[in-house]
Parts: C-alpha cells; structure tokens; sequence
C-alpha cells in the first residue's frame, strides 16, 4: 500500500515490492518449516531484535529513506518470525543427556581434555615446588654426562658398525637374483646375519663396563636393525617365489618382477618402519617451520623426562626396600607412591618417541604413513591395546610372525602365544642385557599380557559396552607393572653389585 505524498514511482515501485515480498515471504515460510522439520536447533545470527520475538518487519518501515534498501532487509528477517514462533515445537525426538552411558562416546570431549590438562599443570606445578622447598635440587653435575661416558665408546662403535650386516644381506640378496645361491643357502646366510647383529651387541655390553642407558641404546637400535633384517629378508623371499609363479605362467595376470635395490634398502633402514617394500608413499615436501616446532617440542619433552627421574623417581628408588622381601604394606606404598612420576615418564616416552621423533624422521625423509600409534589409550582389552600402542612393531608382528602361522597351521592362541614369547624375549635383551643381570622379569611381565588378554577379552564379552577391560589395562600396566619392574631391577641390580663388592 502507497502511502500519501509520494511520487508515483516510488508508489508503483513499493507496490510491487509489496507483491515480491508476499511471493518470497511464502516460499521463505516453507523452507523454514522444512528446515525446522530436519534440524532440532536453531543456529543462525539474529540481527533484527525485532524478528527474534516474532514481530511483523512489514514494507510500512519503508515510509524513510531507500525503500530498496528496507525491503531488501525486511526480506533477510522475515523468516525469523516464522523459526521463533512461541507455537514452534521445542521437543521434536527422544535424546540423552550427553555424559549418560548411551551418548558420552558420540561426541567430542576436547573441552573436558583441556581442563584436565589445565588442573594436572595446576596440582603438579604446586607439587614440584613444594618437593624443591622441601629437598632442593636433586640433579646433580653428571645428570647430562657420567664418569662412565669414557667407557661407553665401544657401544658408540659398536652402534656405527652394525650398517654391515644390512650390507651383507643386500649382498646374499643380490646373488640370490643372479642365481649364484640356492635358496636353502640363503636361508642359512640370512639366520647367520640376523643372529650375528643381536649377538655382537650384547657381547661388547657385556665385556665393557658401561652406563644402563647407553646399553639400552644400543639393544634398542640393534632390536630395530634384526626386525628390518628379518623384514627385508622374507619378504625378499616373498618376492622370488612370487617371480617364479609368474615365470611358470601360475599368475600371469600379476606383473611383478623380482628387483633388488640397493636405494631401497638404504631408505628403508633409515625410514620410519619395520616392514620392507620397494617404494613407499611419499609426502610433497619438507615443513621446515613445522619441523623445528617438533624439535623445540623434542628438546622440551626430554628435558622434562630427565627432570621427573632425577627429581621423584630416583629419590624413591633408593629410599625403598626389596618389593618382594621385608613388609607388604611397605612395599604397595612404594609401588603406589612411585606410580604417578613413572605414568609421566611412560607418557612423555611415548610422545617423545612414537609422536616427535618418528614424526621428526618422517619429515626428513618425506615418509607419508605417519601411523605411529592409534587411540589406545580407548582400549578395552589388553589385545586391543597391543595392536594400537606401537603400529610399527603391530604391523611387523602380523606381517612376519602371526599370519606365518597361521599359514602354517598353527590356530590362533597358538599364534598369539608365540607374538607374545618374542617380544618378551626382546623385552628382556633390552633390558636385562644393559643392566647384566637375567632375572626374567620382563619377560614374564610380557607373558603374564597372555592370561590378561585372555581375562579382558572375557570381561569385554561380559559386560558389552564397559570400560572394565580399560580400567584392568591402566591399573594393571601403569599403576602396578612399571613400577614394580623399576624397583625389581633397581633393587636386583644394587644386590649384585653388593655381592660383587
């Protein structure tokens, strides 16, 4: 409707803005009922305080001013008035509260994460500052470098010669191509190798009197050279027997080829992996900005580790007893009181190695599958946990040892029994090799995974949609093993060289 005064332009032009906005005030009105028909919630900026309450933006504001401009505006508010009717239905479907059991797994909950993080800085900050007031600094001048560092050469030697023995199995590989070797000898050369760069390192720890963290050091770096080692030679073999096929036309339809490459070989020794292939995927360059914020973050996560061991680990290690002589009582308060700092360093490990250092190699190496470790910290069963912790050593596992039997014919538990028996086997070289004591201790800490796996496995078939594996997993590794590893080997090892004294 024209109001009096204006020109006859303007009139007819309002008019049939008037015409426009019934037009899209209709259509607006049905997409708002569509929209509120398929969303529960309301998310859009109220801008007109006056559509909000559901009042009437009608073209008679259009009386000042650009009556485009009021029309225009009038026509983005309009919806509003139908969304915010107080006759719109608030309760549309049956929904639970967001931490009940049923929803608290179908959402993020980074915020409660950040306050978690915010209250551990908040209660650890006052409790290192009250542990300073009260002991003081206990780092002392040797916590960066030891009186036994000058002993310890024969490890660094033995660490910068073991490239040989990946040398020596290119070579049997690349005869093996030519046809010089028959397979059986092969085999042999291979076991030879592989066996030899276990041996080698463990010998010169042995001989030489060296500190528990560089023989740790090395057994871990010569751990990681016999699993690549064992990689590269099965799937070598893999490879042949898989060129023969395609010779003998048993699967033409594969075009593979048998190649043995030097450059492969160097890039896998250095790559971020245990499993051997010819390529791998690559990422497009080298974030140098990203690369030194890992770094610093590197540097910072290290520093911590030392501090928490130097500062609260060892205090309590050397002020405890035996945890398996003297009193009962006394030994759960020193596992209890000793838990908390080692969980921090167990934490600060695993970001350290699995998310920093291993990202940090794989950026300088433009290594694309940086799938280090999953969410195991979600783990509802100790099984479940093992094939998400550490992704390298998972996929080398079911690549080169459990599918291997179960190729073979041996059953599942079978297979997992032996999965288990050689990590605990390499468990205990890495450490019991460094300390030069053989207690068993980890490898029985490794089997007892077994029968827990078995347990949680039960509990979770039980009681479906619990967190009782989870619990049983953070207590049963954190709370009690780790500690009780420490001090078991603390306490051993002070033993025999009391005894030796």
């Amino acid at each position: 409707m024209a109001m009096n005064g204006l020109p006859e332009s303007l009139t007819s032009s309002s008019d049939d803005n008037n015409n426009n906005l019934r037009r899209r005030r209709g259509s607006d009105a049905k997409a708002v009922e569509e929209a509120s028909s398929s969303s529960d919630d309301v998310t859009s900026d109220v801008n007109d305080p006056r559509a909000s309450v559901g009042l009437d933006t009608t073209p008679s504001d259009v009386s000042n001013g650009d009556g485009k401009e009021k029309v225009e505006k009038a026509n983005e508010t309009t919806p509003l008035k139908y969304a915010y009717r107080a006759s719109a239905p608030a309760h549309r479907r049956n929904k639970e509260s967001p931490l009940s059991s049923a929803a608290i797994f179908k959402q993020s909950h980074a915020g409660l994460l950040n306050l978690c993080v915010v209250v551990l800085i908040a209660v650890n900050g006052r409790l290192i500052i009250e542990n300073l007031m009260k002991y003081g600094w206990l780092i002392g001048s040797g916590f960066w470098s030891s009186s036994t560092s000058v002993r310890d050469w024969p490890l660094l030697l033995c660490c910068l010669s073991l490239p040989i023995f990946p040398l020596a199995a290119f070579l049997v590989e690349k005869l093996a191509q030519k046809k010089y070797l028959t397979e059986h000898v092969v085999v042999t050369l291979h076991i030879i190798i592989t066996t030899a760069t276990i041996l080698y390192p463990v010998w010169v720890i042995l001989r030489c009197d060296s500190a528990f963290l560089s023989g740790n050091t090395l057994m871990l770096f010569a751990c990681i050279v016999w699993m690549k080692l064992v990689s590269y030679a099965h799937t070598s073999h893999d490879m042949r027997q898989l060129a023969k096929s395609v010779d003998k036309g048993e699967n033409s339809e594969i075009n593979y080829s048998y190649n043995v490459s030097f450059k492969s070989l160097a890039y896998f020794m250095v790559a971020p992996t245990l499993c051997y292939q010819l390529s791998y995927p690559r990422s497009a360059c080298i974030r140098k900005g990203w690369l030194a914020r890992q770094l610093i973050k590197l540097v910072i996560f290290t520093g911590l580790m030392g501090f928490m061991i130097e500062q609260y680990i060892n205090p309590i290690v050397r002020s405890s007893q035996h945890p398996l002589k003297g009193d009962l009582l006394y030994a759960i308060e020193r596992v209890l009181r000793l838990s908390l700092p080692t969980l921090y360093v167990w934490l600060c490990m695993f970001y350290c190695l699995f998310h920093l250092w291993l990202n940090i190699l794989a950026e300088l190496l433009r290594f694309g599958d940086r799938e280090f470790y999953k969410d195991w910290w979600n783990a509802k069963t100790i099984d479940e946990y093992w094939r998400l912790w550490n992704m390298p050593v998972h996929k080398w596992m079911v690549r080169h040892i459990y599918f291997p039997c179960l190729r073979n014919g041996i059953p599942k538990g079978g297979a997992m029994v032996i999965s288990f028996f050689i990590s605990a086997v390499f468990h205990e070289l890495c450490i019991a090799v460094p300390c030069r004591l053989f207690k068993f201790w980890a490898f029985l800490g490794i089997m007892f995974q077994v029968p827990l796996v078995i347990l949680t496995n039960f509990l979770q078939h039980k009681f479906k949609n619990s967190n009782v594996g989870n619990m049983i997993f953070w207590c049963i590794f954190c709370i009690v093993g780790q500690p009780m590893c420490v001090l078991l080997y603390y306490h051993d090892v002070m033993n025999r060289n009391g005894s030796a004294s």
